[in-house]
């Protein structure tokens, strides 16, 4: 459960620590998509566990944190021996809350840590599915996300030269852990970054 006084280490810090270690606007904008979608199911459970007020804000805020923060530290440091690491060590430096910094070690598979949380199971199924939506998005001749849809996405998964960088294992992977069915994933994480579109420059 989020802690209430985690509040306060706001979205706001969050991104100003993002761009400060991250230059590259591509970078920025896959932290803001991942936000977008992980966000989206931190709202969905927060209405699961029928949270209020103060407790289910501080709860949706470790979620946008978290997504934010995932790739921080990718830009300085890309390598499998670094990344997540160098930037969870900083996470925990700088006070931030345990159960975000797990999350972020374990959206990298070979970090060996188990996602043992919703938090870190929504980061992880949400990290490559944005890269992919992102990706199906800015080969529509509008550039936008309102124009993916699942059907595409699922055709452009199985295109092995479309999107290299993208893990379809972890895509598919990410579902299952979620307990979500992965068209419902798909269409769940298109809604989100429709809502977050002039941000994404989508």
């Amino acid at each position: 459960m989020a802690d209430p006084s985690q509040a306060d280490r706001g979205r706001e810090q969050a991104w100003q620590l993002l761009t400060e270690w991250t230059q590259s606007e591509n970078l920025r904008k896959h932290a803001l998509a991942v936000e977008a979608c992980v966000t989206a199911y931190g709202e969905a459970e927060a209405g699961r566990l029928g949270l209020t007020g103060p407790e289910r804000a501080a709860f949706v805020n470790l979620y946008s944190t978290t997504a934010l923060l995932h790739d921080f530290d990718y830009e300085r440091h890309p390598t499998a021996e670094e990344h997540p690491f160098v930037g969870v060590r900083e996470l925990e430096r700088l006070g931030w809350p345990e159960n975000l910094r797990i999350a972020i070690l374990g959206h990298a598979q070979y970090s060996g840590v188990p996602r043992e949380t919703h938090l870190a199971r929504a980061l992880f199924a949400c990290d490559e599915l944005a890269g992919l939506l992102t990706a199906c998005a800015l080969v529509k001749p509008t550039k936008a996300i309102a124009d993916v849809e699942v059907a595409g996405v699922r055709k452009k998964m199985k295109d092995k030269a479309f999107a290299r960088g993208v893990n379809r294992a972890d895509v598919i992977q990410g579902a299952t852990e979620l307990g979500v069915e992965l068209d419902a994933h798909i269409a769940f994480c298109i809604e989100a970054m429709k809502k977050r579109a002039a941000d994404l420059g989508l």
